[in-house]
């Protein structure tokens, strides 16, 4: 898909489809008077109801009055005191989403007023990557089309700004592209993404992107003490493997170290899932995607950082050989852990990875994993737990997933968590009950 930043009066673009934000409490004329043909058609549609610019909301109108293109799509955009990163995100996906279910040409989006311009306009392409890219990686038709054509549009603006909307366009294409990638992962179907498979395809991603890659068959795995990971692979036919990528372009800065949750099929193992919960586990392994995706972004962008990405993959299955209630796995850093429940299967691979990650002595550590339902009935389906050990960089992050249009909550580590996950038989068990 071409996306390219067009410097053109709104009215005189022609496309097939131009959308125009309506911001909840200025659903007069949107975008002032460069766009006053709409001003009636757009009264009419808040009159009947029929728009009221609340986040995400499309109204189409065909033939607008005193524009170029065919065709408007207004999308809501959310108070515009609370408008955001996020909200231009959540904008650009529900227009492209809109406009996708069919092949276009050309399409236009109207560039919003904000306080920040570039971040937006990041966002917003981001948003039209993430919005064209189906999960229906196997449907014989798809049901989703990318653009030929797609335009940021802006009035003539200095060249100054003009060169930073160029920039935000090119970091949103990038950053959109590995979110894609870390989608497309997550729907890959089990069968396809064993861990070998999984490893390679991660391993060409990034060698393509310029990461120093790393990665350690089941042999090697056992070599570096790594019983955990072992643990959980024992009942597959498929071995395990531990992935290391490496992005050097900080110089002395500091070193920030990515954990990812690889399991690219959860059963459940001996503790066995119910059918309907196995149905989305294929996608268990989606903090290990955003690690490579992170990782492959900051590549692309050549980000002046240090950062070094570990992944651990493996099955959870229930084979003969798998690991059964009462077992006891020796980690990396020699702790034992007794299993009182092999779904709980993800802590013990990363607990392994984390060991290590921590031997190497990075400056900071962000683990990422889809680790426990308790969390979405906690939080809900879209909010991450965050849980920290320095609140200094726990705030740095949630402002920063604020920017980026993420969405977190920090979460409570108490010390009298630690005695739930005492074991009468070994340094901790891997499950410390109901209760919190």
């Amino acid at each position: 898909m071409n996306i390219q930043l067009l410097r053109r009066p709104i009215a005189e673009v022609r496309s097939q489809w131009l959308v125009v934000g309506l911001f909840e409490d200025e659903t007069g004329s949107p975008h002032g008077a460069c766009l006053m043909g709409l001003e009636d058609t757009v009264r009419r549609l808040v009159a009947d109801r029929d728009a009221s610019g609340s986040l995400g909301e499309l109204s189409v109108v065909h033939n607008p009055s005193g524009l170029e293109a065919a065709s408007a799509l207004l999308v809501g955009l959310g108070p515009r005191k609370r408008f955001d990163a996020g909200a231009a995100l959540t904008a650009g996906v529900a227009a492209t989403k809109r406009l996708a279910a069919r092949a276009r040409e050309t399409v236009a989006f109207v560039l919003p007023p904000s306080d920040d311009p570039a971040g937006t306009a990041s966002a917003i392409v981001e948003g039209t990557m993430v919005g064209t890219r189906s999960p229906a990686l196997h449907r014989s038709e798809p049901n989703r089309h990318a653009f030929g054509t797609f335009s940021l549009v802006t009035e003539e603006v200095p060249v100054s700004q003009a060169d930073a909307l160029e920039t935000a366009i090119k970091r949103g294409k990038i950053v959109g592209e590995a979110v894609n990638l870390a989608r497309d992962l997550g729907n890959t179907p089990p069968a396809e993404k064993p861990p070998r498979q999984l490893a390679e395809r991660i391993r060409l991603v990034a060698e393509d992107a310029g990461l120093a890659v790393e990665v350690w068959d089941a042999a090697r795995i056992q070599q570096e003490r790594f019983g955990g990971l072992m643990g959980v692979a024992a009942g597959s036919e498929e071995q395990p493997r531990f992935v290391i990528l490496r992005h050097a372009r900080g110089g002395d800065r500091p070193t920030t170290a990515l954990v990812g949750k690889g399991v690219t099929f959860d059963s459940g193992g001996l503790s066995i899932k119910p059918s309907a919960s196995m149905e989305d586990m294929k996608a268990d392994m989606t903090g290990a995607a955003v690690v490579a995706a992170a990782m492959q972004a900051a590549a692309r962008l050549q980000l002046p950082l240090n950062l070094v990405g570990y992944l651990a993959l493996t099955e959870n299955m229930t084979g003969g050989r798998a690991m059964k209630l009462g077992d006891v796995l020796t980690h990396r850093n020699g702790k034992t852990v007794e299993v009182l429940n092999t779904d709980a299967e993800g802590r013990l691979i990363l607990a392994d990875a984390l060991s290590f990650a921590v031997e190497n002595r990075p400056d900071r550590l962000i683990d990422l994993a889809t680790l426990t339902g308790a969390c979405m009935v906690a939080l809900g389906t879209r909010i991450a737990g965050l849980f920290g050990n320095d609140d200094a960089f726990c705030a740095e992050f949630l402002d920063t997933a604020r920017q980026t249009g993420e969405r977190a909550w920090r979460m409570p580590l108490d010390d009298e968590f630690k005695d739930a996950l005492k074991s009468n038989v070994a340094d901790l068990k891997n499950v410390g009950g109901k209760w919190g």
